[in-house]
């Protein structure tokens, strides 16, 4: 039975030395208290594991560590961190990118008051140094399937689910390029509509080498998704592929002019 009132934060490790104890911080730092951080490691060969093992001694009832046993990516880390979780609420942290202090105080308030089960925040860019480059991502109020095809708005770490009416089976991510979109279409299929809080909570980390920063690989997964995910058909897919362009270029003008 979970906890009512418990947020299970998930957290896939995977070499993130050089960031995880800003990761941690960052959770700590959150007004909401009621909490529990899961730091599933995908086989890290770094100092990832020494970091979080030197958490728990300090936070040892609050931080837990799963292993893998062998990589297995980010899907696999975050459903075994999915199955582990002992909260009614879960939210998504990847281990490079950074809450502002009242994230989950204003975001479980927000899902509360909006009735909602799936909900996601507004999001700010940051460079290496998780500084804020200006740019911000807005989102809508609410986000039903059929526009989510054409709206890839969802960022992982902003978002939160109350198991109460998301099930867990329904949040797990499949073993795919881009899994986070594919988990958001899987559950919105379902008649469910998520609602997005308009206030940027979040800092995106963005190294110039990141996965995202490859527009052909990005057009790709999108591409992969319509057909392999959403079982389109050629037309449909290329239908919502050109809404998705569109808006996709008009999210990069209003950040440029932010």
């Amino acid at each position: 039975m979970s906890d009512s009132g418990l947020i299970s934060i998930i957290v896939p490790v995977y070499n993130a030395a050089k960031y995880l104890r800003t990761t941690i911080e960052t959770v700590r730092n959150q007004t909401y208290e009621s909490w529990e951080l899961i730091l599933v490691d995908d086989c890290s060969q770094d100092e990832s594991r020494d970091i979080i093992e030197a958490a728990i001694r300090e936070s040892s009832e609050r931080i837990r560590l799963i292993c893998l046993e062998k990589n297995a990516g980010a899907a696999e880390a975050r459903n075994a961190g999915i199955d582990a979780a002992r909260g009614r609420y879960i939210a998504f942290l990847d281990a490079d990118d950074i809450w502002y202090p009242e994230k989950l105080e204003k975001e479980l308030q927000f899902l509360k008051e909006s009735g909602a089960g799936f909900v996601f925040t507004a999001y700010q860019y940051g460079d290496e140094n998780a500084m804020p480059t200006g740019k911000a991502v807005r989102v809508p109020h609410t986000l039903t399937y059929r526009e989510a095809l054409s709206r890839t708005i969802i960022f992982t770490s902003t978002v939160l689910f109350d198991t109460e009416k998301i099930g867990k089976d329904l949040i797990h991510m499949p073993k795919i390029a881009s899994e986070d979109t594919a988990t958001w279409w899987q559950i919105l299929m379902t008649g469910v509509t998520a609602y997005g809080l308009n206030e940027p909570l979040v800092i995106y980390r963005r190294p110039g080498s990141s996965l995202s920063s490859n527009k052909l690989a990005a057009i790709k997964r999108i591409w992969d998704l319509y057909r392999k995910i959403a079982g389109l058909s050629v037309p449909e897919s290329a239908w919502h592929f050109a809404g998705w362009a569109v808006h996709a270029s008009l999210r990069r003008v209003r950040k440029d002019r932010a």
